[in-house]
């Protein structure tokens, strides 16, 4: 773990200037400590990214003096493989994640819940959070609960705020548990490994081994919640230290779970029975059974869950529907970020051929060809768009109806041109965001505001 006093003195190297890094630079400034921020690519705005004074900034490329510092803090989007970490390492500068950097300045006392998982991440941990903040309402009002990480706000940002006895809900990618070396949840929770992000780790056994560093520091006294209905995160189990807790909503299932589902309740082995939060989808049934099953670890009661299922909504870009026109539904589901979660989306509507897909974007290694089966059984035609397009056809072209769109307008376009009453138009592009967007969020709204543009000229005669 990152020790402030141990490297008190020596200037701090922050690696990436994302959300991520701009909190961590600016937490070791408060701390007193001379920053030096290093972005690989150019960025000509620094000032308005809102770094505090006295933090130093170079873009475009990572100079000499990242190896002057004393220590690295990398941004979770970094190859491990990338030059400037073989060099740091080559050079013997200790290398630290935001993660395990924020932890290291909050105090004892307070209770960590992290999330991690392919797809589901930021329902469960959002779904977590409002239950752990309806309890602290209900029963211990001098708590707080942060709920950060992965899901928007940065750990860094919650470092200096936190006391003794808060919550701190965290959403883990892999790629902070690829960095984080001592990190210990109280409660973990993985809910499913499926193929994603495998360009980045360079493969699927590290990206198991990724996911698996969740749980390597618990102890007895700590929490593992587990899908147990998953083949991967199953093999897992054998070797968890904290007490296991294990779910699923599928009729079979390879570990022995605490918690299933009836088709209207999900039932607990200790007697409890718990109605969902109206959400489309088994996967989101099992996202509220280790949402419940987290809570549980940490003396929630089921009746204070059962409230706050009753009141959950959809979340934004997660098979969010957005305008409905003569008869058309427009589903922006930008969070799609990989192949399972677009299988997912499929799967939430009823099984006949309506649905015209927006899919593409950064590829991230998989193969396109395990979507077919459900384009054939869900969809009437692909809409191509990004960087995978050439991909996409060279996998799919003959076996399923594609049209070629390039970019998200002229997908909104072609689909407003085509699509009869009683079909979907559904964003769910199986690929990162950043060949064309900031992040998903950014492209999930610029497809609300296409849609809603073209539904507002459609009714106005224009």
């Amino acid at each position: 773990m990152f020790n402030p006093e141990k490297f008190r003195g020596q200037r701090a190297c922050v690696l990436g200037l994302g959300r991520s890094g701009r909190q961590a630079a600016a937490l070791l400034k408060r701390h007193g400590f001379e920053v030096l921020v290093s972005e690989e690519n150019p960025l000509p705005h620094v000032k308005k990214l809102g770094l505090p004074a006295g933090v130093e900034v170079e873009t475009g490329g990572h100079s000499g003096r990242v190896f002057d510092c004393g220590f690295i803090i990398k941004s979770p989007g970094i190859f491990p493989k990338s030059p400037v970490l073989q060099a740091a390492r080559k050079r013997h500068l200790p290398i630290f994640s935001e993660l395990e950097l924020a932890l290291s300045f909050m105090p004892k006392g307070i209770t960590v819940l992290a999330v991690s998982g392919t797809n589901g991440k930021t329902t469960t941990t959002t779904l977590l959070g409002e239950i752990l903040k309806e309890y602290v309402l209900q029963k211990e009002p001098h708590r707080r609960v942060f709920v950060t990480g992965n899901i928007g706000a940065p750990v860094s940002a919650a470092a200096d705020e936190i006391r003794p006895q808060d919550f701190l809900v965290i959403e883990v990618s892999s790629y902070q548990l690829e960095d984080s070396t001592f990190f210990r949840p109280k409660v973990a929770c993985l809910l499913n490994i499926t193929p994603d992000h495998l360009d980045h780790h360079g493969g699927m056994e590290n990206y198991i081994r990724a996911k698996a560093r969740l749980f390597k520091n618990q102890r007895t006294n700590d929490f593992a919640v587990l899908n147990g209905g998953d083949e991967y995160c199953a093999r897992l189990a054998p070797g968890l230290k904290g007490k296991l807790s294990a779910f699923s909503a599928k009729a079979k299932h390879p570990l022995k779970t605490e918690v299933f589902f009836d088709g209207d309740e999900i039932i607990f082995s200790a007697g409890y029975r718990l109605r969902p939060p109206q959400l489309k989808g088994i996967h989101n049934v099992e996202n509220a059974m280790a949402a419940a099953l987290c809570a549980l670890a940490v003396g929630v009661p089921p009746q204070i869950i059962q409230t706050v299922f009753d009141r959950f909504e959809a979340m934004e870009h997660r098979i969010e529907p957005c305008a409905y026109h003569k008869g058309v539904i427009y589903i922006n589901d930008s969070k799609a970020t990989n192949l399972d979660s677009t299988v997912i989306a499929l799967q939430s509507f009823d099984k006949v051929p309506h649905i015209w897909l927006i899919l593409g974007g950064r590829d991230k290694g998989a193969s396109y060809e395990v979507l077919l089966p459900y384009l054939k059984a869900y969809c009437k035609q692909v809409l191509t768009i990004g960087e995978s397009m050439d991909k996409i056809e060279r996998e799919l072209k003959g076996q399923f109806p594609l049209t070629r769109c390039g970019d998200l307008k002229t997908a909104v376009d072609f689909a407003f041109a085509h699509a009869k009453k009683g079909d979907i138009v559904l964003l769910s592009p199986a690929c990162s965001s950043f060949d064309q967007f900031k992040d998903y969020e950014e492209r999930g709204r610029v497809f609300k505001r296409l849609v809603h543009r073209r539904v507002k000229q459609e009714r106005s005669g224009k």
